[in-house]
């Protein structure tokens, strides 16, 4: 597989194709158990806009997401709130997805000027949760570093978005039913893996992860807060 043979697109949710949106659906389905197809396109519309890796012109990895601002402390801040993030086993040392979604927080910092831009997601698996260290510098929860001044946004922006159903004391996200959990091979963690500090915070956080609880987390897209390299791709 070459890095030449994948392409990306972003695409505002409401202009997807039917035959886009049940690619989108077959391939969440097949990592995931405890959801259906249309709990899958009913999540999908509550976003804004898709990005979209086909590898030879077929999916092979989605990245959902919703932009929206959020007022806190009486300054509006802007919120990219993730989704579901799939990309098939087969690819997942490509770094197309995470170059283009990068570039994209590169083009809305351009776009927003002087507005702080804030990436909120909220974490069922621990290969989602290695983005923020690989990405950024610093975040919260962080396993080393003190970023609790973060905690108190992020209780506002959980709390707003899923109500009763967000833990305050624990930062996960619980809802009565899984709306959607990985499948048993998929959630399963080598031992390697868990030697690293990253995973084994993670785990720490949140232990039940493999039945669908989800821990929010929040970082700050400002410059002194990335990474080198996703300095260099963000302003390429």
């Amino acid at each position: 597989m070459t890095a030449t043979s994948y392409r990306v697109s972003f695409k505002p949710i409401s202009e997807l194709e039917k035959n886009e949106i049940d690619e989108i659906v077959n391939l969440y389905l097949a990592y995931y158990d405890g959801s259906s197809a249309q709990q899958v396109i009913s999540d999908l519309k509550t976003k804004t806009e898709v990005l979209l890796l086909t590898y030879e012109g077929k999916l092979v990895g989605f990245s959902s997401f919703e932009l929206y601002k959020f007022n806190y402390e009486n300054e509006q801040r802007q919120i990219i709130y993730s989704g579901d993030t799939i990309v098939h086993h087969q690819h997942w040392g490509q770094q197309a997805l995470s170059n283009a979604w990068i570039k994209y927080i590169g083009k809305l910092k351009l776009k927003m000027h002087d507005t702080p831009i804030y990436w909120f997601l909220i974490v069922k698996g621990h290969r989602t949760y290695k983005f923020l260290p690989a990405f950024t510098k610093s975040f919260f929860p962080h396993w080393s570093i003190d970023r609790s001044d973060l905690k108190p946004m992020l209780d506002a922006l959980a709390k707003d978005k899923f109500g009763k159903f967000y833990n305050e004391a624990d930062g996960l996200v619980k809802f009565e039913v899984s709306k959607g959990h990985m499948k048993e091979d998929i959630a399963i963690i080598s031992e390697n893996e868990k030697k690293k500090a990253s995973v084994d915070f993670f785990l720490q956080c949140n232990p039940n992860y493999h039945l669908g609880d989800e821990l929010a987390c929040l970082c700050e897209f400002n410059d002194d807060n990335l990474r080198p390299l996703t300095k260099r791709i963000l302003y390429s």
